[in-house]
């Protein structure tokens, strides 16, 4: 869905640059063109019209609503409407807004943009008022900032045409209005002009702009223009009558409590930091198409599940030593033997993790494996193109839990050492793999598997029960290990791994997800007029200007 964030959390936003807002799963797109004219009318109000052209990827779902962030609740729902190339949309819905705040819903209906194709909807938002503020430095002008509508990253991408232009209202002189500082990538100044009515419009154009980052723009007009009752005063700008009311109460909350909050956010914001720094997969690896994709081995899954980066290096490096392509030298720190030549059937991402591990240089085998890990999830996204997250995550969490159910079921610790060496793979995408693993093998032998001694070099077989079956002697089988021995040292070697080789995963993984799935940029445009005279700087709630931010995602 079009996600907005509210208004009073805008300047929260703006100061800390923390995203906490959750968007739909199923949309894919670029943003051509957003072309908005922002009519600022003789009665106070504010008018809007949309130029918004789609083009949907074909990986993405048929685009069928529209959500559109609104300023204020004070608007007439009569007077929106829209349409797709000319098509009138189905219906519009303020209950059907899903996205935070204020904002309504267009139902596209039968002129849905379908997968593949191009699409200009255009909105027309008649009337909507309580948008202008007292300027802060001069109280004869009255302050009008928006920030159209933007998409979440997830699923936008390329560049948008973004032109923005204001229509002054009806009388306003050539040099009477002032422009704010522009936001970044936009010319310093706005191209001057008239339009059909005469009116002085304004226009910021950036051809190269992007359809996810929030662009603030601004200008004031002497307030003599509009009723004096539909310019608001910014809260305990009225110096002449001081006095205890709603607005000073709200701008206590507001600034008094700031303090706090910003504690409270800094420490939040650093949570959610390092939370987002271990979701590496790229926005189009979520994108809702039809259908489960099979095939794709143990780890590939452990990638599409998002599991750490030290988690999926280890089930690698178990996948090399099983086949017999190196061998672990040391395992506190952790170093390998790669054997040369390599076995046949070697996948690329072990044939790239053997490489990495014959750099010597700690600093370069840890860069070299963050590429392993950039390079493996870019082509488990390209996989997954076409086919359903969601639906293909279930489906390999089935088969995790059917491997373990084949291990927990086995009747002798024979079967089950035996099943667990063969699901190893697929057990490992457990996040509980460690305790699960204790719990199983708890208080019973493990017959050690056939690679076993390339994992643990201190492995000889020496101090382990040999296992006979038959009868008149019997026959020698494999060695076993204690049940909780074999689990500890299946947890020591992912650990091991994960301090040693890739060192704070944090970081190791931050980096991976500064390439794949980076922070959106988020840019607000400084204080200051063109032409000099006083800035507004778009506060919202909490600053003498009106901010019509809108945001999204569906």
């Amino acid at each position: 869905m079009f996600k907005r964030i509210p208004l009073i959390a805008l300047l929260l936003v703006l100061l800390f640059t923390v995203t906490g807002s959750a968007f739909a799963q199923d949309y894919y797109f670029r943003l051509d063109k957003n072309y908005v004219d922002v009519y600022w009318n003789a009665d106070g109000s504010m008018s809007l019209y949309y130029q918004m052209t789609f083009y949907n990827d074909p990986s993405g779902h048929s685009i069928e609503y529209v959500d559109l962030g609104l300023p204020t609740d004070d608007y007439d729902s009569a007077s929106i409407s829209a349409n797709v190339d000319g098509q009138d949309v189905a219906y519009i819905s303020a209950s059907e807004y899903e996205g935070d705040g204020i904002g309504v819903a267009i139902a596209l209906g039968s002129a849905s943009i379908p997968p593949g194709r191009t699409g200009t909807v255009n909105i027309w938002v008649g009337k909507i008022r309580d948008v202008l503020f007292i300027d802060d430095k001069d109280d004869t002008y009255a302050s009008a900032v928006f920030v159209p509508t933007w998409f979440g990253s997830q699923y936008v991408y390329g560049t948008t045409d973004l032109q923005v232009t204001y229509h002054m209202p009806p009388g306003v002189q050539p040099d009477e209005p002032r422009w704010h500082a522009a936001p970044e990538g936009f010319p310093e100044q706005p191209i001057t002009g008239h339009d059909n009515h005469r009116r002085i419009t304004y226009t910021w154009r950036n051809p190269t702009a992007n359809g996810y980052t929030q662009y603030k723009f601004g200008a004031s007009f002497p307030v003599k223009y509009v009723p004096a009752g539909t310019v608001s005063k910014p809260t305990f700008s009225d110096r002449h009558n001081i006095r205890i009311d709603m607005d000073a109460i709200f701008g206590f909350l507001c600034w008094g409590g700031f303090g706090a909050f910003f504690i409270f956010s800094i420490i939040a914001g650093q949570l959610r930091a390092k939370k987002r720094k271990m979701k590496y997969l790229p926005p189009k690896i979520r994108i809702e198409g039809h259908g489960i994709k099979r095939g794709l081995t143990a780890i590939e899954a452990a990638v599409l599940m998002e599991r750490p980066p030290d988690k999926v290096l280890t089930m690698i490096l178990f996948s090399v030593v099983k086949k017999g392509a190196a061998r672990v030298v040391s395992r506190d720190p952790l170093k390998l033997e790669v054997f040369d030549p390599r076995p046949k059937g070697l996948r690329a991402y072990e044939t790239r993790f053997l490489d990495a591990f014959k750099e010597t240089n700690a600093k370069k085998r840890r860069k070299e494996l963050q590429d392993l890990m950039i390079w493996l999830i870019r082509s488990v996204s390209k996989k997954m193109k076409g086919f359903s997250h969601k639906e293909t995550v279930t489906y390999y969490k089935k088969i995790m839990k059917k491997a373990w159910q084949q291990v927990e079921q086995a009747d002798t610790p024979e079967v089950k050492s035996e099943q667990f060496d063969k699901h190893m793979g697929w057990t490992m995408l457990d996040d509980d793999f460690d305790q699960h693993t204790q719990d199983v093998f708890h208080g019973g032998p493990v017959y050690v598997p056939m690679w076993w001694g390339h994992y643990d070099p201190s492995w000889s077989g020496g101090g382990a029960k040999p296992s006979t079956s038959g009868t008149g002697g019997g026959s020698v089988s494999m060695p076993t290990l204690p049940g909780g021995t074999f689990a500890a040292s299946m947890v020591t070697g992912i650990q091991n791994f994960a301090g040693d080789v890739v060192g704070n995963i944090s970081d190791f993984t931050g980096a991976i997800t500064n390439k794949t799935n980076p922070v959106p940029v988020s840019s607000s445009s400084s204080s200051g007029y063109g032409g000099g005279g006083s800035s507004c700087a778009c506060a919202c709630a909490c600053a003498g200007c009106a901010c019509a931010c809108a945001g999204g995602g569906r």
